[in-house]
């Protein structure tokens, strides 16, 4: 079963940057992170990540 949410080191991971890369995206809004209610952690969807890819993909193919 794939997980609905992932960490920053997680999601920084299965992008191929770092998690200041991904704290930086997150203050310019260019992937915004849900934060965890209980600690306020980043936490970021896996659909929201698939859809990041897939874009990725086509600005590196176009």
């Amino acid at each position: 079963m794939q997980k609905k949410y992932y960490t920053i080191k997680e999601a920084a991971k299965i992008l191929g940057v770092t998690p200041l890369t991904l704290r930086n995206w997150d203050r310019t809004g260019k992937l915004k992170a849900y934060r965890n209610p209980v600690n306020n952690y980043r936490m970021y969807k896996a659909s929201q990540l698939e859809l990041f890819l897939r874009k990725m993909d086509r600005k590196h193919f176009s």
